[in-house]
């Protein structure tokens, strides 16, 4: 395998995210423009994958990200704790009484159910997140000093202002100056570079990390929206399960990319909100690992199933198994991840190898 991975006995950090972390604010069965109450969660695309690592796959992990430090903020640090991940590299930004100057993100999202899709409305303008910029974080005292065997990022958070896609350049050019391997789910969200140059701009923003990336996770969409390529056959109306568009783009972006370790995307047929096919593929090695196809899986909430499917495939690479066990474990990890409410893993390792060696749902007693 050619990903060069440090020993964890030189590490203190599995893993290390950059990203923001939101409080994602659920109405359950119910709508968001109906509700009366919402559950709240802790949720964000980066810090998804690192909490899988921790509480699923029991790694060590850190979180790199701002909060307000307020009642809210203290909310969110209290159901970060819950998951496990150290937060000794979070950094707290003073409250102005308002929030105008940052404050703490939130995500409403509502799960929906058969023909009725999933509905997501953020309200993260001026977050403590998308205000850190370059020089704010001791890359040297988390790659060096502490050391760290993964770093994970993706296009949302590089999203979030011109500052922090400046500040994800930064953290990748100290990771790899450390030897620690780099993933990036480009993860593509149309309203995030709404305001500041649509796809125009989310291309050259992700072009030039890109250059910088060993592990590549996306879907067929983020690669052409993010990324500017063309994906033969790809339009509304052709479904993204189909294996061999993703297999014909690889070309390309290895050719533009050869320091593409690895690649990889999950195959998702939305048959309706609350039934899907459900597969993934990785290239490694000049070589195509298909997951099993699970057909008709049944989704209570399918929000970070991506993310669970990164964390189980980062897992797979960092316990030094084979490219095909690596993708079993992100395919099986996101398939139970969305048997669960909430943007995060619920599961346990032992489930996850379960459901990989082909257990049914009979009750466990």
């Amino acid at each position: 395998m050619s990903l060069k991975i440090k020993p964890n006995e030189s590490c203190k950090w599995d893993a290390v995210s950059l990203g923001e972390v939101m409080l994602r604010l659920d109405p359950g069965s119910g709508r968001i423009r109906t509700t009366r109450e919402f559950k709240v969660w802790e949720g964000g695309g980066e810090y998804n994958v690192v909490r899988g690592l921790r509480r699923c796959f029991g790694l060590k992990t850190t979180a790199v990200t701002a909060v307000t430090d307020n009642e809210i903020g203290r909310l969110l640090e209290d159901l970060m704790l819950q998951g496990g991940v150290d937060l000794s590299h979070v950094k707290w930004l003073p409250f102005d009484g308002i929030g105008r100057d940052n404050r703490v993100g939130l995500n409403f999202t509502e799960r929906g159910f058969g023909l009725r899709a999933a509905v997501g409305c953020s309200d993260r303008g001026h977050s403590a997140a998308s205000q850190l910029k370059p020089g704010d974080i001791n890359w040297k005292q988390i790659f060096n000093e502490e050391g760290a065997r993964w770093l994970h990022c993706g296009g949302i958070f590089a999203a979030l202002s011109e500052t922090t896609a400046d500040l994800t350049l930064e953290a990748m050019e100290a990771a790899k100056a450390a030897g620690t391997i780099i993933s990036y789910d480009l993860n593509f969200r149309a309203s995030l570079w709404k305001s500041q140059g649509g796809t125009k701009r989310a291309v050259e923003v992700n072009r030039k990390i890109a250059s910088l990336v060993d592990v590549m996770i996306g879907n067929e969409e983020d690669f052409t929206a993010a990324l500017g390529f063309e994906v033969p056959g790809l339009d509304a109306h052709i479904s993204n399960l189909d294996p061999a568009n993703f297999k014909k783009m690889i070309a390309d972006v290895t050719k533009m990319y050869p320091n593409f370790k690895v690649v990889a995307t999950t195959l998702r047929n939305a048959k309706t909100a609350t039934v899907n096919d459900w597969a993934a593929i990785v290239y490694a090695d000049g070589e195509f690992y298909h997951s099993m196809m699970r057909e008709n899986l049944e989704i209570f909430d399918r929000v970070g199933g991506g993310d669970s499917f990164a964390s189980g495939l980062i897992y797979g690479f960092l316990s030094g198994k084979t490219p095909q066990e690596a993708v079993e474990y992100g395919a099986a990890h996101g398939a139970l991840a969305m048997t669960t409410p909430g943007d995060t893993s619920m599961v346990t390792v032992k489930e996850v190898d379960a459901i990989i060696k082909g257990k049914g749902a009979r009750v466990i007693r």
